[in-house]
């Protein structure tokens, strides 16, 4: 099939998936079981937790805006990071960025301390720190960008290139940018994860996740240790992911554009000290931004002036910005990183990825940017 549009796909009814009626919304199909023919011969449907039709409607939209050949839907982001490390031998080495999420980080960083595998931390920026990881045969890279929080940028295809020539597979935690605003298999990747807990569902309702590849050896693996593990979704929160993902582009663009304006307005704001878009024209990787991605994203970071005692202040004075530590909903939310989404990050790593105690992290929603902005302004007045 030809490319189709992201709007396109994530639109697209499928009525041939009931096969009772033909439902423009399809069902929830919640049984845990399924009826055999016969003891001999295995149903397409046999066991919920190794097959719902729910997770395999999200999976197929999910694969193809990501122009996967397959993968699992598990029943958070984090099972889906969990399920990508379960695909290396015992003592494999991870390299991961140092300013990753915090999530990610204890994750990777508990299953070393346990000596199930080796982990390196690196500025995935720097090209004598990657040089140096890849010297020391690697069996996975994994790439975040933008980061979160920080929203630095990673050139996808030269880290996933640099990956392969020492033998390692890459994987990009896309959940921040979204298909519809990069495409990380197209651009070298072997794997793609995402939390559909986030901007997928869009609703800040239910937790979920998948993970992707474009080669259809890896999907049998994750498929595999998906039903092994018993990380894979429900069937309703299958649904409702695949309910919401039906407005992601529309929520993106509208996202989007209050981002734009909202981070030039902080960039211009005598109190802040830094900020962190993609959209901005001095951000240090703004140009491999726009070279992999179609867009700069609805997420923002910025320093103010004061350190954590005007952050302090600053946050009580909102009143329609929400503090909370997701992101990607209908609603702006704002967070401190460094106690709230790094909490888990000791003080000297997160001092060391940049993640200090001025450190915002804004998750722009669907409200008016007008709005927004004069709630923003309405905590830099408490620090005059």
């Amino acid at each position: 099939m030809t490319k189709r549009n992201p709007a396109t796909i994530v639109a697209s009814a499928r009525p041939d998936a009931d096969p009772a009626y033909a439902s423009i919304a399809p069902p929830i199909w919640t049984s845990d079981t399924f009826q055999w023919a016969d003891a001999d011969t295995k149903p397409e449907y046999d066991y919920a937790r190794t097959v719902n039709p729910n997770r395999d409607l999200l999976l197929d939209t999910l694969c193809e805006l990501e122009s996967a050949a397959g993968g699992a839907i598990t029943n958070s982001g984090q099972s889906a990071a969990l399920l990508a490390l379960l695909l290396l031998p015992i003592g494999a080495r991870v390299v991961a960025p140092h300013d990753c999420y915090g999530g990610t980080f204890r994750l990777i960083n508990g299953l070393a301390d346990q000596g199930k595998l080796s982990a390196t931390f690196i500025d995935l920026r720097d090209d004598d720190a990657f040089s140096a990881a890849m010297g020391a045969s690697p069996q996975l890279l994994w790439i975040e960008t933008p980061s979160n929080p920080l929203l630095r940028i990673t050139d996808i295809t030269k880290r996933a290139s640099g990956a392969r020539a020492a033998g390692a597979l890459s994987l990009a935690d896309n959940t921040l940018p979204t298909p519809c605003r990069q495409r990380p298999l197209d651009l070298g990747c072997d794997l793609v994860m995402h939390s559909t807990t986030k901007a997928l569902n869009g609703h800040s309702d239910l937790f979920g996740g998948a993970l992707l590849a474009a080669d259809p050896t890896l999907v049998e693996k994750i498929i595999w240790w998906a039903n092994a593990a018993g990380l894979s979704g429900s069937a309703h929160d299958a649904s409702q992911i695949l309910r919401g993902l039906r407005t992601l582009n529309i929520r993106v663009d509208r996202q989007e554009d209050s981002a734009r304006r909202i981070a030039s307005w902080l960039d211009n704001h005598a109190q802040v000290r830094e900020t962190n878009f993609p959209g901005l024209a001095s951000h240090p990787q703004h140009d491999v931004a726009a070279a992999q991605q179609s867009g700069p994203g609805f997420m923002i970071s910025f320093s103010i002036h004061g350190g954590a005692k005007a952050t302090t202040a600053f946050l009580a004075q909102l009143k329609l910005i929400t503090l909370a530590s997701s992101l990607g909903g209908f609603s702006t939310l704002i967070c401190k990183p460094a106690t709230m989404t790094h909490r888990g990050m000791p003080p000297e790593a997160q001092a060391e990825a940049g993640i200090g105690s001025d450190l915002l992290r804004l998750s722009v929603g669907l409200e008016a940017s007008d709005d927004l902005i004069s709630d923003l302004q309405r905590g830099f007045e408490a620090l005059i």
